[in-house]
């Protein structure tokens, strides 16, 4: 019985020595993580994700750790509730919160995509289409006050058509399902959905909304003040990585950039998502590089007045900061 106890008690110190070996050995991990809320997973964010699968991150000394929230307005909740270090959506979200009086606001400190992304989805085929086939047609546009249907309604209004029954009743993750259980004439979508939803033959994109509407600083980085001016060097090195991965789109072709990012898109074909890419880059959707434009920023307080979601501008030095300005 003792010589059975003895071993027992052998394998145990074995076991537990093995393991305090192997935490000792294990390198230890320098990186610095950060928790981003991203308001959609798409390919319209190449950059972003060129950005972490080439390491651009960890050069930075920085592990991201991306989250899935859908819409800006919980995007910017998390980042207020401090559930994330930072929110990536429509800078719209942060002039709501400074004009509501948070103390504590959101500044925009690194532009990524500067036109719409979405495309317009038909029920039926249409390669003729013109914005004016709209008229008396209803079309899911997401949230009202959103980024997605602020900028649709700029095209509308760009292209003088205005008697088109848009819907704001669908949240921004349900849209797809809504249109497929028969809701709505035409739904606005991002990719990969907009392809996903044509191959499943449940309809067909015909335009692109970003080529319909005026340059924004449609999605963009955001934190809390204190957040930044607490960790400036290490947003600043966030924003260094970001500047690779807009400078590698900038640079490379709708194949080699695919071929880097294919692993954040695990249910797409590698030729399909080609194709998206090559959609997005031909349409000069991102910035070359982290700074939003000034008159990009003006042109969404306009449509933010004219849809009446705000009374007046914010200025764009309290709710934006240049990190590639060498006074920041």
């Amino acid at each position: 019985m003792k010589k059975y106890i003895f071993c027992l008690i052998g394998i145990v110190v074995l076991i537990v020595g093995s393991i305090l070996i192997y935490n000792y050995q294990k390198p230890k991990s320098n990186l610095e993580k950060i928790r981003v809320a991203e308001v959609t997973h798409s390919p319209f964010y190449a950059p972003l994700y060129v950005a972490i699968e080439n390491g651009y991150f960890k050069d930075e000394g920085i592990d991201v750790d991306l989250i899935l929230t859908s819409g800006a307005d919980k995007v910017s909740a998390a980042v207020l509730s401090k559930d994330v270090e930072i929110g990536f959506c429509g800078p719209e979200a942060t002039i709501y919160i400074y004009n509501g009086g948070e103390k504590n606001y959101l500044i925009n400190f690194a532009g990524l995509t500067k036109k719409d992304g979405q495309f317009i989805i038909a029920r039926k085929k249409n390669d003729n289409f013109k914005l004016s086939d709209l008229n008396k047609k209803e079309v899911l546009v997401g949230r009202l006050g959103g980024m997605p249907a602020i900028n649709f309604n700029n095209a509308l209004e760009k292209n003088n058509v205005d008697n088109v029954k848009l819907n704001y009743s669908v949240e921004f993750a349900n849209l797809t399902s809504a249109f497929i259980s028969g809701t709505g004439d035409y739904v606005n979508l991002f990719e990969p959905n907009a392809t996903q939803l044509e191959k499943m033959g449940f309809g067909h994109i015909v335009a692109n909304v970003g080529s319909l509407a005026s340059n924004v600083p449609y999605t963009a980085f955001n934190t809390r003040l204190s957040y930044y001016e607490s960790n400036p060097e290490l947003i600043k090195r966030f924003n260094n990585a970001l500047n690779k991965g807009l400078a590698y789109v900038a640079n490379h072709n709708s194949v080699e950039i695919s071929k880097i990012i294919t692993k954040q898109f695990p249910n797409i074909s590698l030729n399909d998502l080609v194709v998206i890419v090559d959609n997005y880059q031909k349409n000069d959707t991102w910035y070359l590089n982290t700074s939003i434009d000034k008159d990009h920023f003006t042109n969404l307080e306009d449509m933010l007045i004219k849809n009446k979601l705000i009374d007046s501008y914010v200025s764009y030095d309290k709710l934006v900061v240049d990190l590639n300005d060498s006074n920041n």
